[in-house]
């Protein structure tokens, strides 16, 4: 029986009563990246208690979302193909909460994986088919995602390499992709920084990536 049991027969109740406790989505979401150590995921998620993360991977281990295995004698988490059929629900899902998400509290942060999903999820390729290829670069804290465009093809991966535009991925670039913000006003009020190469290009990221707040 599911931790949960909702006592209804329904596709929606049984997907639920799989992934629906607390933080299980946010770890389905960050192995839709790729796959994780167990201290990679306790470092994506720093609120999740250890108890409730060991929990929660035994039980979309035993849902058959996720599984153990071993990559050069490593023991790290990565979804089942049933588990990454969850793909096209984590950007609907990221999709939908963007309209609600409101100005950022202090406490909030974003993650190299959060930001990895919420690009994708504003991805726009019938545009980018349109447009020169580009490669991005975002600073996420402390870590560097690389985010290379070209013509419908996004592939978003940690590590440096050469970018047309760098920039500081803080809370602002979620407003450029809003459209709540301009880019040339957001690099003017200092809400995006560059850290260096065409800040003209923020408007083709803009364009690449968008999501109606």
């Amino acid at each position: 029986m599911a931790a949960r049991d909702y006592g209804q027969y329904s596709g929606v109740t049984r997907a639920l009563e799989l992934v629906g406790e607390r933080w299980a989505m946010l770890i389905v979401r960050d192995l839709l990246v790729g796959p994780r150590r167990y201290g990679e995921l306790a470092a994506g998620l720093p609120r999740i208690p250890t108890n409730i993360l060991a929990a929660r991977l035994k039980e979309l281990q035993a849902a058959g979302v996720l599984r153990r295995a071993s990559r050069s004698r490593v023991i790290v988490y990565e979804l089942t193909p049933f588990g990454r059929e969850l793909e096209p629900v984590v950007l609907a899902l990221g999709a939908w909460g963007f309209k609600a998400m409101g100005k950022a509290r202090d406490e909030q942060i974003i993650t190299p994986d959060s930001m990895t999903i919420d690009l994708r999820t504003a991805f726009r390729p019938q545009v980018a088919l349109d447009l020169p290829p580009t490669a991005y670069a975002a600073r996420v804290g402390v870590a560097e995602l690389l985010i290379r465009v070209d013509g419908s093809r996004l592939d978003v991966t940690r590590g440096d390499g050469p970018a047309d535009l760098a920039f500081a991925a803080g809370p602002g670039i979620h407003r450029v992709i809003a459209g709540e913000l301009a880019p040339d006003r957001a690099i003017a009020t200092g809400v995006v920084e560059v850290l260096h190469g065409r800040g003209d290009l923020l408007g083709r990221f803009a364009d690449t990536f968008h999501l109606a707040a």
